[in-house]
């Protein structure tokens, strides 16, 4: 039985930890300092608790990495100062030059690199994929069939899943944050009611659900703007589009973890003096 090392059983990552027990796998994570919300989730999932990363690294056979993007480069590490030598799946959203420095670090025979497109996958309706990239692929692919995820793979070249990642997310979220901030102007100069009359009913309740729906995990789509700012760098394309996205998110990161606000609630906070 091969056993899993899960980082981390957030919303996400429990139901993707949940999906790979299709296999037969064993599923662990480490538990030490964590939430009870994620003792609660782990829990409820199947996943078994095996206290410490130490003890993570030194029991798994694959581990999942599947984090927050600005904590991906810290759990990497955190993982190889344990002389883990097993393989590495990163599936965070990151640039695809920050996943090939990883291989480097692993070992290119060691990693995978992986991106996820949809939300939580606990339903096969759900439609949520997993993008693989690099030699072994197969190897996470096979974890997963039968399973609520969905799982395709590209080629054998790290850095092409996270890049399927990165411009997927350019536009579905990237589009997000310039809708908020044309709605924040568009309140502050007082003429929100015309241009939603412009836009009409459907336009601007779909604009509403999909702003305020974002509004509880805008804390974690800053770092994801700032790797896709970073991926458009890299491919000699204009980033700031996507720097900009991040700095409207970060400005309604107090929502993490609320239920959807209110839209006159969150333009309030996103026209806010910074001073």
């Amino acid at each position: 039985m091969a056993v899993i090392g899960l980082i981390s059983p957030g919303q996400m990552g429990t139901s993707i930890g949940a999906a790979a027990r299709h296999s037969g796998a064993k599923v662990i994570w480490a538990g030490e300092g964590r939430s009870e919300a994620s003792h609660a989730r782990a829990s409820g999932a199947g996943l078994e608790n095996c206290g410490t990363i130490e003890t993570l690294t030194n029991v798994s056979d694959i581990i999942l990495s599947i984090c927050p993007p600005h904590d991906a480069e810290d759990v990497a590490q955190k993982v190889t100062q344990h002389a883990f030598s097993g393989l590495f799946v990163d599936c965070n959203a990151i640039a695809p030059q920050k996943s090939r420095q990883m291989a480097e670090q692993f070992g290119y025979q060691n990693f995978v690199d992986g991106g996820i497109v949809g939300g939580p996958a606990w339903k096969n309706e759900s439609g949520t994929r997993l993008y693989l990239s690099g030699d072994r692929s197969n190897e996470i692919a096979a974890l997963f069939n039968g399973s609520p995820l969905h799982t395709t793979i590209i080629s054998g070249e790290i850095g092409a899943a996270s890049a399927m990642k990165m411009v997927f997310a350019a536009y579905s979220k990237g589009t997000t944050a310039l809708l908020t901030a044309i709605l924040g102007v568009a309140e502050k100069e007082g003429v929100r009611h015309v241009l939603e009359s412009q836009w009409g009913q459907d336009f601007t309740e779909q604009t509403h659900q999909r702003v305020a729906g974002n509004s509880a995990k805008a804390w974690r789509f800053e770092g994801e703007m700032r790797e896709i700012a970073a991926t458009f760098d890299n491919a000699g394309l204009p980033g700031g589009f996507h720097t900009a996205a991040a700095d409207v998110f970060n400005q309604l990161a107090q929502f993490k973890d609320e239920p959807a606000a209110d839209i006159v609630e969150l333009l309030k906070v996103l026209n806010q003096d910074p001073g």
